[in-house]
């Protein structure tokens, strides 16, 4: 993972880990990371879409993700809740992200942070997700 993009992705990431967790409000998180990280070195606003976007969006992305989890979402560790949450917001929310890098990111953000073999399950579960959000975009991509 390298780029603007990814870092505002990773910083998400641990900003919807924080909020899951503390039920800390939104506003004080994104003060907290634009405190503490560098101006450049991540896109603000993309950051600030994906961490508004999943919790404006959660009822509707927890019901997209239900039909591919083998389990309830608040049972998924929080690093891999947070990562399907970002995961699928993309893949609902911005086409204009091919879905194969909306995949690919979430896989390499819990290779970082999730656990050991977690990536193996969130890019199961968001290939799947990308099938049913993105049919046009998955069908073409196999071909």
């Amino acid at each position: 993972m390298s780029g603007k993009r990814s870092k505002s992705r990773q910083l998400a990431l641990q900003a919807l880990y924080q909020w899951q967790l503390a039920s800390q409000n939104i506003k004080d998180i994104i003060q907290q990371f634009k405190d503490d990280e560098a101006p450049n070195s991540y896109e603000e606003e993309y950051f600030a879409d994906l961490i508004h976007g999943v919790p404006s969006h959660l009822n509707e992305l927890d019901e997209a993700l239900a039909p591919y989890l083998d389990r309830a979402i608040l049972s998924v560790d929080p690093v891999e809740r947070a990562a399907l949450r970002i995961g699928a917001y993309e893949l609902a929310h911005h086409p204009e992200v091919p879905y194969r890098v909306v995949i690919n990111e979430a896989v390499e953000l819990t290779k970082i942070f999730g656990a050991e073999e977690g990536h193996k399950y969130i890019n199961g579960v968001l290939d799947k997700l990308a099938r049913k959000i993105r049919p046009v975009e998955t069908r073409a991509a196999s071909k």
